[in-house]
């Protein structure tokens, strides 16, 4: 039986008490988030400037006069949502809401103005998709920002050394081929046998607090070299 229009709906329920303490599930606690760490890490990226200089690397040919989030803007919230482990991008449709988010990245005003202040999935996938059959991101309609692979390299290598007061004379790398599982039809993922999934070749080095990963396509057998 449906509730009828002047149903009362009440904003607490009284779960009983429990060793002279009352239960209570209250409605009325207003904007809350479980993600209220990515604030601390926001504080510190930005006093080492790690997304800041990881924009740096992408070109933007986006006419300034129609932009409503930086590049800057656009992978600060790419990357914090995956600190907070929200990989898929497709999680920002619900993460705009976010007022923890919000606050991270610089948007005070989220609690007084509009909630889809931050950037969605389709604005935030822009920053990372583009076709290889698109070979002038100038003249191209939708997709007008251009990572440089090389300068993104290197500037994970120059954070890394700035890491300490004096750069190492000796790197060793630790390198490890693993595969990244996917469930859907992406680009470029292939059956694999040994790993036994559809997936994605993850190419990770790691060195101390220097951990990074490629992605590669896996369309090629698992091969060993034995010495």
């Amino acid at each position: 039986m449906n509730p009828s229009s002047t149903h009362y709906i009440p904003n607490k329920f009284n779960l009983g008490t429990i060793k002279g303490r009352k239960i209570i599930a209250d409605f009325s606690g207003g904007r809350i988030t479980s993600d209220a760490g990515i604030i601390l890490m926001a504080e510190l990226d930005k006093k080492l400037k790690i997304t800041a200089r990881f924009a740096q690397c992408f070109r933007d040919y986006r006419d300034s006069c129609y932009v409503n989030y930086s590049v800057h803007q656009l992978l600060a919230q790419r990357v914090y949502g995956i600190v907070l482990g929200y990989e898929d991008v497709n999680d920002h449709d619900k993460l705009r809401y976010d007022p923890a988010l919000a606050i991270a990245l610089g948007k005070l005003n989220f609690i007084n103005s509009t909630p889809d202040i931050l950037a969605g999935k389709s604005t935030i996938n822009r920053l990372e998709y583009c076709p290889e059959t698109i070979i002038n991101q100038k003249q191209s309609r939708y997709h007008k920002i251009e990572a440089e692979a090389k300068e993104i390299e290197k500037a994970f290598v120059e954070i890394f050394l700035a890491s300490y007061k004096k750069p190492p004379r000796e790197i060793i790398l630790d390198m490890d081929v693993t595969d990244d599982q996917v469930h859907g039809n992406q680009e470029g993922a292939f059956f694999n046998p040994y790993y036994k999934g559809v997936c994605y070749k993850r190419n990770s080095k790691n060195q101390g607090v220097l951990e990074t990963y490629k992605l590669t396509y896996r369309n090629r057998q698992l091969t060993r070299k034995t010495p």
